[in-house]
Formats: structure tokens, C-alpha cells, sequence
């Protein structure tokens, strides 16, 4: 992309994406759809690139107005390539009202149509822009299933394993810690010990109660144990990390960089979560995993599988990639495709991510 590509316009919208069935976890109650908004940058030279965020149901108007009235007049006229410096620029103008929350998913947005933008017309993938180290990440499948009775547990569990993945998430944080442990307990039954197991808390638990979960769950051979407690409790994971040896994973409530600094100090953390619907895009994503990799920390995702299948593989310290309940990827003309347990990134220039508009405004409809 030459200096002559200048960003001419912004168009932004929101989608209300219903799910399919309603889902739950520890914190945010009985979810029955998502928000999905979408960022369209067009250039100068005739290119458009499409960039998005999603929220669980709240926020979605008030991120599409900051990207209208304060990130989209800031960026008009101005170079499409220079990503780097947007997302500096965008960050620092931002950081007075906003500073993480809704800044951050505009900002995310915003970023992701540059990165899309510059892969089209450099003929690139994103996994190859973003390092190009890989392109089957690990995969797992996550499960938004706190409501479910046991027996639909274990048989969404199998049915996950019977597709093909080698790995499985489930919530826990149920009001009796006895019945995280029999859930637990008829999971592990039913995948074996062959396939890793993970849990979310959904940070419903105080430090106390996180660490009798976690001294609970140590027989079942976690791989990690999810976002336990707030996020922003730095301290508190590093005293649980001693209390315990479930490894300890998070990050997807972590929306600046500042944020993922203080955890990779303070938290003891064995794996890094970074959301790019909501740590700044492609360019924020890459930025805490540079910071993992020096400490040697795997880099994981949280959601929006569609756009992580190219960003988790593509770094030297690759984690593991979440497929999650919510499904936008059903929404694309790209399903992700797994193969032998793993996922497989587009090799289509740009993001990879490409919208079905009209599949889209008939859920927004439905």
C-alpha cells in the first residue's frame, strides 16, 4: 500500500446476533445474543478493508458513536498503512475518557480494517503479516454451559470430542463448589485422560474461594484454570499461583497494554489470553504477545476464532486457539476449518474474515 492510499471514509454498524440457545456463566447472567460491529474503511485508491469487534450484549451503540464522532474524523485523509502510528494516535487521544472499555473495541475495530486493508494490497494473509511462524494452531472448543444440566454437559462435552477436537473448556463457579467437582468429575469421565480439559471461573470466585477450587480441581489434570477471579486482581493470582498447581490462565478482561504488563509482573500467570476484538486489534494482539514471548508465556485467544486462527499460530510462542460458543465465523464466508484437532488459518490476503451482510441483517431482524 503506497503513501497515496489515504483513508477517504468510515462506515460503521452494529448487528444484534442472536444465539442459538441461551448460555451462562459465573458473572454475566443468562446471555441470549451478541453485538457485532463492524468497522469499513475505504481508501483513496477504491480499497476497503472491513475491521470488527463484539460485545455480550451491551455496548455495541456506544462503540459504533465513538467510531463515528471520534476515531473515523481523526483518521480521514490521512496514510491507510500507517497502522502503528494510528494505533498510537488513536490510544493517546482516547486515553482521557476512555482508556480500556469502549475505546478499546473501537479502537479494535479500527485496526483490524487496516489490517485487512494492507493484506489486500500486499497480496498477504494475516498469519503471514503477523509473523508468519504457523498456521494450525492448537484448538479447543469452550463451552458457554454453567445452566446446563449434568447429563447436557456431558453429552455437549462428547459431542465436542466426537467433531474431532482434542481439547475441551467448560464454566465452573457454581454457588456449591461439590457440584463444579461432580461436573468435573463426569467431563473427565467422558473424554478420558487423552484429551486436555480446561475451566473458566468467569472471576466468580474471591481469593479464598478460588484457591479451595483450585486445591479441588488438582486431580483432574487441567491444563489451565480460566480467569478465576477480577481480572485486575494482580496481586490475587500470583497468591493463588503459589496455593496452587493448576496452571493459571487470562487476559481477555485485559484491554490496554498496561494492563497485560502488570499481569505479566504480578499475576504468575501460565498462560495469556489477549482478545483482538478488545485489546486494540491485530497491532494490540501482537503487542502483549511480544511481551510474552520474552517471558516465555504461550499465547492463547478468547473468542472471535475466525481472526485468532491467523494470529495465534503466526507467533513463535504459539498457545492454544478458542473456539468459542459464540459463533460469528457462521456469519463469514469462511466457517473455520479444523483438521486432525487443529485449526487451519485462510491463505486469502488480508484478514480472512469476510462477511455474510445479508445473513447478517436477517439475524439482526430475526
Amino acid at each position: 500500500m503506497s503513501s497515496r492510499s489515504m483513508i477517504s471514509g468510515i462506515q460503521s454498524r452494529v448487528f444484534r446476533v442472536p444465539l442459538e440457545e441461551p448460555m451462562q456463566d459465573a458473572r454475566h447472567g443468562l446471555q441470549t445474543h451478541f453485538e457485532l460491529v463492524t468497522a469499513e474503511i475505504t481508501t483513496s485508491d477504491g480499497q476497503t478493508g472491513t475491521g470488527y469487534t463484539y460485545t455480550i450484549g451491551t455496548g455495541g451503540h456506544a462503540t459504533k458513536a465513538m467510531i463515528d464522532h471520534d476515531l473515523a474524523p481523526m483518521l480521514i485523509g490521512h496514510d491507510a498503512d500507517a497502522i502503528d502510528q494510528h494505533y498510537d494516535e488513536m490510544q493517546s487521544r482516547l486515553h482521557y475518557v476512555g482508556r480500556g472499555g469502549i475505546a478499546s473495541f473501537a479502537i479494535s475495530a479500527i485496526d483490524i480494517a487496516l489490517w485487512d486493508l494492507r493484506g489486500k494490497s500486499r497480496g498477504l494473509p494475516l498469519w503471514k503479516m503477523a509473523g508468519g511462524a504457523g498456521k494450525t494452531p492448537l484448538t479447543y472448543r469452550g463451552g458457554v454451559d454453567l445452566n446446563y444440566p449434568l447429563e447436557k454437559l456431558v453429552k455437549s462435552v462428547g459431542g465436542y470430542i466426537d467433531q474431532g477436537f482434542v481439547a475441551v473448556k467448560i464454566k465452573v463457579g457454581k454457588p456449591d463448589l461439590a457440584e463444579d467437582v461432580a461436573r468435573l468429575h463426569a467431563v473427565r469421565e467422558r473424554i478420558g485422560p487423552a484429551h486436555k480439559l480446561m475451566v473458566d471461573g468467569n472471576f466468580g470466585y474471591d481469593l479464598d474461594q478460588a484457591i479451595a477450587a483450585a486445591k479441588a480441581f488438582e486431580p483432574f489434570d487441567l491444563t489451565w484454570f480460566e480467569e478465576p477471579m477480577e481480572p485486575d486482581d494482580f496481586a490475587g493470582y500470583g497468591q493463588l499461583a503459589k496455593a496452587t498447581t493448576v496452571p493459571l490462565a487470562m487476559g481477555e478482561n485485559l484491554h490496554t497494554l498496561q494492563e497485560f504488563k502488570h499481569a505479566f509482573e504480578h499475576s504468575s500467570l501460565s498462560f495469556i489470553q489477549p482478545d483482538a476484538s478488545n485489546c486494540g486489534g491485530v497491532t494490540g494482539f501482537l503487542r502483549v504477545a511480544k511481551l510474552a514471548e520474552a517471558r516465555g508465556i504461550p499465547v492463547c485467544s478468547h473468542g472471535m476464532q475466525e481472526l485468532h486462527v491467523s494470529l495465534v499460530p503466526a507467533v513463535p510462542n504459539a498457545g492454544w486457539l478458542e473456539v468459542h460458543a459464540f459463533q460469528i465465523d457462521r456469519y463469514t464466508h469462511r466457517p473455520l476449518v479444523v483438521e486432525n484437532g487443529r485449526a487451519v488459518a485462510p491463505d486469502e490476503p488480508g484478514s480472512g474474515v469476510r462477511f455474510n451482510w445479508q445473513a447478517l441483517e436477517e439475524a439482526d431482524r430475526a
